[in-house]
């Protein structure tokens, strides 16, 4: 006889197959599903209208919008955009339709588009900023303006029509986050754009599309079959490939229901026997997302977006700002900034391996190094796209610096982009201690960039690639996107 335990586990297993049976002849047959987790995001994702963006989830998902559209003209100057536009350019393919950041005239195919551009979004690590941890815009948008230069003339879809799909793609992504207590923290095991990426991308994909509820429900469970990347791949050149990735297979999700492709009805749910999306996490607990009708809130309503100033890891804006502050008391101490006269520096940071890293040998690995930061702030007095350059990294007067670097983990100094702070303290030659610290950086959701900020920022990205009236073009649409009578016009002028 089998242990009472095991015909336990055998008939939950069995209930659940027969309840995985049952919802897979209900989503075939249009029957309306009972109350499952997946059942009720597929509910939102068709049924939400723009008419449920409040003003403040409109205004600061434009921003989210221009944002990331300039980080992504700056970072189609890279050398791993380079790489990837390449390879997208080798593979064949007959329906070239859809524009690439920065390059004039080119055209690929709407998920080989997505793609490059998701790569270009991500390839400074310059791109917005969640919390939970994630990169909301760069996995989203590439998807939408690639889809918005796919439809037939006469039929694109209009710019409100892609401000309600880029939502909807933010807001599947937030509600999968606050799924799980250890996406709140600084992720050790997946990329988080990487997964909930993908999903967000499949969602904003199929509302765009206008799939049908049963459609969104297999966009989403396509999308988590091709979700997921290691940390490992961290302050590499293969990092930005993740929300290359995301944005791009999250669109194929949504492509392959619109075309029939089946997968699991229920892998939002936790059932089981079966792991769905929990995989993803180990304290995964699902709740339905209310209906659009009913109570259902944005999150962006409640949480605005960190938006960073300087192309780098975001726990890196805690020290830099920190040491800035003690630059500007050292000045105020000795007379001026004099490197020779420190003889130790220590950083108060959390513990996070992936981006505590003493002598970076590259720019993505500098990208990704309290150390480097900070003595790049306190040299220079400021961090900035030129700060990751080859004859940057290397200089004498750096390294030297670096050598001097001492990090400590204070127990209340938590690896979650919420509660961390920065804190960086110069011990002098002469005895005296000075010591800056942060506890919320300018551009923080806790303390946004204002307009002019977020403006200056686009304008300094945009203009690496377009002209100054092309930039101004792109910001008076993205302001006015509600009444942009085709969406794929943005498209075209990133080019």
């Amino acid at each position: 006889m089998f242990p009472a335990s095991m015909l336990h586990k055998t008939h939950k297993t069995c209930s659940f197959a027969r309840k995985l049976h049952k919802a897979a002849v209900e989503v075939l047959e249009g029957i309306p599903l009972e109350e499952t987790v997946t059942s009720s995001f597929a509910s939102f994702i068709h049924g939400v209208r723009s008419e449920h963006l409040s003003d403040i989830v409109r205004h600061r998902s434009k921003r989210m919008i221009l944002d990331s559209m300039g980080v992504g003209l700056v970072g189609s100057t890279t050398q791993v955009f380079n790489i990837a536009l390449r390879y997208c350019q080798d593979i064949y393919s007959t329906s070239e339709v859809s524009s690439v950041y920065g390059r004039k005239g080119l055209k690929l195919s709407p998920t080989l588009a997505a793609f490059a551009n998701g790569v270009a979004a991500h390839s400074m690590d310059f791109d917005d900023t969640w919390h939970p941890a994630t990169h909301p815009s760069g996995a989203v948008l590439p998807a939408l303006l690639a889809a918005s230069e796919m439809f037939p003339a006469g039929s694109k879809p209009n710019g409100l029509d892609l401000l309600l799909a880029f939502n909807v793609g933010i807001e599947v992504q937030g509600r999968l986050m606050r799924f799980s207590s250890e996406a709140h923290n600084i992720p050790k095991r997946f990329h988080p754009p990487s997964v909930v990426g993908t999903m967000g991308s499949a969602a904003a994909t199929a509302k765009l599309l206008s799939l049908n509820k049963a459609q969104c429900t297999h966009a989403l469970a396509i999308a988590a079959s091709l979700a997921g990347a290691p940390m490992a791949n961290a302050a590499t050149l293969a990092k930005p490939l993740h929300i290359g990735n995301a944005t791009r297979l999250g669109f194929e999700a949504a492509l392959l229901a619109a075309r029939g492709m089946e997968a699991n009805p229920l892998i939002l749910d936790d059932v089981p026997g079966c792991s769905g999306f929990s995989a993803f996490y180990g304290d995964y607990k699902p709740r339905t997302m209310a209906m659009p009708e009913k109570d259902h809130v944005f999150l962006l309503e409640d949480q605005d977006i960190a938006f960073k100033r300087f192309p780098a890891h975001l726990g890196m804006h805690w020290v830099v700002d920190a040491s800035l502050s003690v630059r500007n008391r050292l000045i105020n101490h000795i007379g001026s900034f004099n490197p020779s006269a420190i003889h130790s520096i220590l950083l108060r940071i959390p513990v996070s391996k992936y981006i505590n890293r003493p002598f970076p040998e590259s720019e993505h690995q500098a990208r990704h190094s309290f150390q480097f930061n900070a003595c790049t702030a306190l040299i220079d007095g400021h961090v900035d796209i030129e700060s990751f350059s080859g004859d940057s990294i290397n200089r004498l007067e750096l390294q030297k610096l670096l050598g001097k670097v001492m990090v400590e983990h204070p127990e209340d100094n938590e690896a979650n982009f919420d509660k961390m702070y920065g804190e960086v303290a110069l011990l002098l030659d002469n005895g005296d201690t000075l010591t800056g610290r942060c506890d919320t950086f300018y551009g923080h959701w806790r303390n946004p960039l204002n307009r002019e900020s977020l403006l200056q920022k686009f304008y300094s990205n945009a203009t690496h690639v377009l002209q100054e009236e092309q930039v101004e073009a792109i910001i008076e649409m993205v302001e006015n996107i509600e009444n942009l009578p085709d969406s794929s016009h943005l498209t075209t002028s990133l080019q």
